[in-house]
This record gives C-alpha cells, sequence and structure tokens, in this order.
C-alpha cells in the first residue's frame, strides 16, 4: 500500500445517491492513501481543493451534447452532464489526473468534441450484447499506452455494463484498447495531463491484480502531479 503523505483529496463525480460502485471506487481509492469526496450533480466543488478526478458511470449522456437527438429510450441526468461538464474544464485547466469510467470514458469523449453511438447492441457481430459483471471480454490494448503500462500485457479480461459506446474520437485523444467487434474499450490524452477513460468498470474486479492496478496508477499520478504543484508554489514564494 502507498504512503499517505502527501495527503490527497480525490474526487468522485456521480449521482444524486451513492450506490455499490461507488463504495467501491472509495475503497479503491483508500487502498492507496487517497481521501474520496462523493460530488453530486449541482455540486459547486471548489475543483483546486482536489488532487485528481473520477468521473463514474450512470446514466447516458444527454446527445444533444454531441448534436443528436435522443434515439433510445434512456435516464437522462442534464445537471450531471453540466456538472461534469464543469469539473472536467477545471480540471484540464489545473492539469489533474482524471479517471473516467464506462459513462465517464464516453463524457470526456464528447467533451473534447466527440460523438457516442447511442445503442451498440445491434452492431454487434463477434460477441453477444449481455451484460457481464465477471471480466469475460476480451479487450486488446495498444502497445507502449498508458494503459498497455497499466495492465501489463496486450490482452484483458474486462466486463461490459454499457449499451453506448464512443463513436467520433475527441480531440486530443487516441483508441488504446477495443473489443473483439472494435468498439472503443478505452482512450488517452496525448496532450500532457494524466486522462484516461475505460468503457468497463474496474471498480467491480478490485480482486483482481491488474484491474487495481488502474487505482494504483491514478493515485500514484495525482501524488506525482501534487508534489510538482506544492514545489512550483515554494519555489514562487522564495
Amino acid at each position: 500500500m502507498a504512503g499517505s503523505e502527501p495527503g490527497l483529496t480525490i474526487g468522485i463525480s456521480g449521482p444524486s445517491r451513492q450506490r455499490l460502485p461507488h463504495r467501491l471506487m472509495r475503497l479503491g481509492l483508500r487502498l492507496f492513501g487517497a481521501r474520496p469526496l462523493f460530488i453530486r450533480p449541482g455540486s459547486r466543488v471548489d475543483v483546486s481543493m482536489l488532487d485528481g478526478l473520477i468521473l463514474s458511470g450512470g446514466t447516458h449522456v444527454h446527445p444533444d451534447r454531441f448534436g443528436q437527438a435522443p434515439e433510445v429510450r434512456a435516464r437522462y441526468d442534464r445537471l450531471r452532464d453540466e456538472t461534469d461538464w464543469r469539473l472536467l474544464a477545471e480540471t484540464e485547466r489545473l492539469h489533474l489526473p482524471v479517471l473516467g469510467i464506462c459513462r465517464g470514458a464516453q463524457l470526456i469523449n464528447v467533451f473534447r468534441g466527440g460523438s457516442l453511438c447511442q445503442n451498440v447492441t445491434p452492431l454487434r457481430v463477434n460477441t453477444r450484447h449481455r451484460p457481464l459483471l465477471l471480466p469475460l471480454q476480451t479487450v486488446r490494448l495498444v502497445h507502449g499506452s498508458l494503459l498497455g503500462q497499466i495492465m501489463l500485457g496486450p490482452t484483458i479480461g474486462a466486463n461490459r455494463i454499457h449499451s453506448q459506446a464512443i463513436k467520433r474520437l475527441g480531440r486530443g485523444l487516441r483508441v488504446v484498447a477495443l473489443d473483439n467487434d472494435y468498439f472503443v474499450q478505452a482512450v488517452e490524452s496525448e496532450e500532457g495531463q494524466w486522462l484516461l477513460g475505460v468503457q468497463w468498470h474496474p471498480e467491480y474486479l478490485l480482486y483482481h491484480p491488474l484491474h487495481r492496478r488502474i487505482f494504483e496508477c491514478f493515485v500514484h499520478a495525482a501524488r506525482q502531479q501534487k508534489l510538482r504543484r506544492l514545489g512550483q508554489s515554494e519555489g514562487s514564494a522564495l
């Protein structure tokens, strides 16, 4: 387990009520010495007081965010979309590490000007589209990517609890993982910020050492960025 110095506060953006995935994310952060702060829709949390941000899964991103009308029946939360949008803008300005999970990965892509496929179910050819809580979906990783370094290999098993997927890629992002139907399973930043979006739910897989490493490496990045910020503050004060 990583040491707790310097103290880290990681925001977890989610719905109005915390559920099991959020409790698991809190556990994943605490395992590596970070303190979680849950952020509800409409919250005006001061992002400069955070050391990193997790955008959790949940309701669909409203299609008007990427210039489309709704094509499927789905739950939307416009206030949450607005809150996450502001949080992403602030973390980008402050260069804070960001981890997007499922909806969070999709929102990162839309925030960067990309779009989503609103329903991948009828488009699958090589895999059946059914929910998988266990890591039974094969995901292929891009060699040399941040995610590839975290997961220590070219393929992993992942779960699948989604019906939307990234379609047009947003600016400054690159695809770093695909499933067997070539739907995007992960994106990361090409612009220097530690920013990773994964389509699966690693919080349900904390028992698995490789998926646990996603939280470990995220917390490590937040710690390193905080040390840099503290160093810059001390240098400017001299």
